[in-house]
């Protein structure tokens, strides 16, 4: 639609304000920020669009190029902490001048939600709050939030060899959103989540008080195990249980096209894989490919890599998988004996011969742009529906769209669904997530999503259809961009990122942060009588 020429002084006279209000904003957290610290100790971790160095502190973690468009909104200041004193000066600040705060960990975040959002804003980058300080002698450690998964596996080797921890795979990964949101990698069905490992931790509340597992009490202390971050305050660090893990594991990675019968491979995996012992985990990933042998015109075939972890040795899991998977045709050539540290470098796409100091650069994963969704499966998807799902991958580019399988069983089988926010243990298969990349043809892409949702509907879980709330997706709803969320809007997110646990979070959220400072487009909104008659 063209607006009439008399329109446009308006828009003008509205972007001036606009800018000139952010200016004012901007310089009052400022003023507030050098009378509330010690200058001279801050100022050279505080970043806005006037400094060269802006766009690099903004883009140094964002891992959805999705949101680096011209016209995504930038936050007007960045701030990268590096005490607690710190963040005590910027929750402060932003409350004093009315300024949004988002915290970013690794900038993982499916929606961009730790570094965008459609109100003035400051982001809280936790980059340099990242210590991982691990005692052998109580096999615990207290890892900060700003620490990434490759930081804490290499620091935890250092110490021991023979303990690990149960967090994700990837390198650059920031622990504070994994265990905020639950957490996990190729150890939860042994040991479950990483938040089922957390012990204490450190958390600045919304009054910028320091509280402890003992101080805030288990109720909160329960919620942001798994709650989601950005809620209920600024985590800085998690005391943590380190597990037990062999001197030799066993890791292999093997890939199976529908010319080689993946099909109905993948289909006995739905019902073998949560039954597996527990120290044995099979995550698929589903992507198109090309082959000489695919009977298609464009030669398009869809390849599943089978990615495994086995705690113990090659013989032994070669063992199992002869007498409870045979149709996988695993061979002791597809099988390696790597030490633990080494099986970390290799579930995060590194050859497994690279160094465990490779885990510490932060640089070297792809960032691409992508829309993301996530479901969980009770039942197995039925031949007929898989190859429905392979028609769907068909339509895009080989390359452009993945598929991810994760288990479940073990442990997870074994932990109560309400023991954290995470409800999803016993009676679920496994977790499912796709995402499609959108650097090129956006808006088709993401109708590309839209549509494969809707396919999967009769095969995921319903009444709610769970989702993972760390593969966040805002087009199952948003809390209101200001004012209060009335719990009936949040309950069409929150119902199926928590079940029944969502409840719950709202009366902690409630109680914790009564007038919601800590807020996002998907955060535990406070209950209110108003917003909810």
């Amino acid at each position: 639609m063209k607006l009439p020429t008399s329109f446009l002084p308006f828009l003008v006279l509205l972007s001036t304000y606009y800018i000139s209000s952010s200016a004012t904003k901007t310089n009052d957290f400022l003023k507030c920020l050098a009378k509330s610290s010690d200058s001279n100790s801050i100022s050279k971790l505080v970043y806005t669009p006037a400094n060269s160095t802006f766009n690099d502190a903004l883009l140094y973690s964002i891992n959805n190029l999705r949101f680096t468009k011209p016209t995504t909104p930038k936050p007007l200041v960045i701030v990268t902490p590096k005490t607690e004193s710190h963040i005590q000066n910027v929750i402060y600040c932003c409350k004093k001048t009315s300024l949004e705060m988002r915290i970013r960990s690794g900038g993982h975040s499916f929606e961009g939600l730790s570094y965008v959002s459609s109100v003035p804003f400051m982001v809280l980058d936790l980059r340099n709050i990242n210590k991982v300080t691990a005692d052998v002698s109580t096999a615990t450690a207290w890892v900060d939030s700003g620490v990434t998964n490759g930081e804490l596996y290499y620091h935890i080797n250092k110490a021991t060899s023979v303990y690990g921890f149960p967090s994700g795979l990837w390198s650059n990964v920031g622990v504070g959103g994994i265990i905020s949101g639950g957490g996990y990698g190729m150890l939860r069905r042994k040991y479950g989540l990483a938040a089922d490992q957390v012990i204490d931790a450190r958390l600045i509340c919304a009054d910028g008080k320091i509280l402890t597992r003992k101080t805030m009490g288990e109720n909160l202390f329960w919620a942001i195990r798994g709650g989601g971050g950005g809620s209920f305050g600024v985590v800085v660090s998690w005391r943590v249980n380190l597990v037990p893990v062999p001197p030799i594991v066993s890791i292999f990675k093997i890939f199976r096209t529908l010319e080689q019968n993946m099909t109905n491979i993948f289909f006995k995996w739905q019902s073998v894989a949560p039954l597996l012992p527990k120290e044995l985990d099979i995550r698929c990933t589903g992507i198109v490919n090309t082959s000489k042998t695919s009977p298609r015109p464009d030669k398009k075939t869809v390849q599943m890599s089978f990615e495994s972890l086995y705690l113990g040795r090659a013989k032994d899991v070669l063992a199992i998988l002869k007498k409870q998977f045979p149709e996988l045709g695993l061979v002791k050539e597809d099988v390696y004996e790597v030490s633990y540290i080494k099986a970390m470098v290799f579930f995060s796409e590194f050859p497994s011969e690279a160094p465990p100091e490779i885990l510490l650069d932060k640089t070297l994963l792809p960032r691409p742009a992508f829309k993301g969704r996530s479901d969980f499966f009770k039942k197995p998807m039925s031949v007929k529906g898989l190859q429905g799902l392979w028609d769907y991958m068909f339509q895009l580019p080989a390359g452009q769209a993945y598929l991810q399988y994760t288990p479940y069983g073990g442990r997870m089988n074994e932990i109560s669904a309400t023991a954290l926010p995470f409800p999803y243990r016993a009676g679920y298969l496994y977790m499912f997530n796709f995402f499609a990349m959108t650097h090129e043809d956006e808006a088709n892409r993401m109708e590309w999503v839209r549509k494969l949702d809707t396919y999967l509907t009769p095969y995921v879980s319903s009444n709610p259809r769970s989702a993972y709330v760390n593969y966040v997706n805002l087009w199952m709803g948003q809390n209101n961009p200001t004012g209060s969320t009335s719990y009936l809007q949040a309950s069409k997110w929150g119902k199926r990122y928590f079940g029944a646990n969502f409840d719950k979070l709202v009366l902690v959220k409630s109680i914790a942060d009564p007038f919601n400072f800590f807020r996002h487009e998907q955060s535990i909104p406070v209950f209110s009588l108003w917003s909810d008659m």
